[in-house]
């Protein structure tokens, strides 16, 4: 049978970046702290917070409540709207994050050949998740109200709610509601 697991907000600890122009509030990692494979971060930013140079790492990013500029250390700029998602690898690390206003950010970082996938999107009626065998769906419902249907199986979930859902390979699960959503697929442990 399909597992709904809720991921409690008030146990996540977030702590200010170097320059303490960040709160980064890591949501999870595997398969541990100092050697992950996939690692995704919250990150509360009100002014400009510089990037860290990774090597073998990949990002896929979205700002959520705001825009924000991406500065690259040649001087490019890319302007990223509220929702957009922008992927960087070593090749096009950003150097730092500039937002328009206060906003959250979403990371999901990759190592090696780990593979995974962020979406940021408006819910609005239903969406059907597929899940081929060996793979999770993490849930951040950002606002409104939605109801995750699993097999038998359902979680009510509110603004700020976050869910970790296990399918059984195959079976699709519905998400039911308004508002708007973070979704990330990662391998399962």
């Amino acid at each position: 049978m399909s597992q709904l697991s809720r991921l409690p907000a008030d146990t996540l600890l977030g702590a200010h970046c170097a320059k303490g122009t960040a709160l980064i509030t890591p949501i999870a990692c595997w398969p541990g702290e100092d050697d992950w494979q996939w690692q995704m971060t919250l990150i509360n930013m009100d002014q400009d917070v510089d990037f860290p140079a990774h090597v073998d790492l990949r990002r896929q990013f979205v700002p959520l409540d705001a825009p924000v500029d991406i500065l690259f250390p040649d001087g490019r700029r890319q302007s990223l709207a509220r929702f957009e998602m922008a992927h960087f690898d070593e090749r096009s690390d950003p150097k730092a994050c500039q937002p328009t206003e206060p906003t959250r950010t979403f990371n999901l970082k990759l190592r090696g050949d780990t593979q995974g996938e962020l979406i940021a999107r408006p819910l609005n009626g239903a969406m059907v998740l597929l899940a081929p065998a060996g793979w999770r769906w993490f849930v951040l419902l950002l606002s409104g109200q939605a109801k995750v249907i699993a097999d038998h199986l359902s979680q009510q979930m509110e603004a700020n709610d976050m869910l970790w859902i296990d399918p059984i390979p195959g079976h699709p699960i519905r998400i039911e509601g308004g508002g708007e959503i973070v979704l990330a697929r990662l391998p399962a442990n």
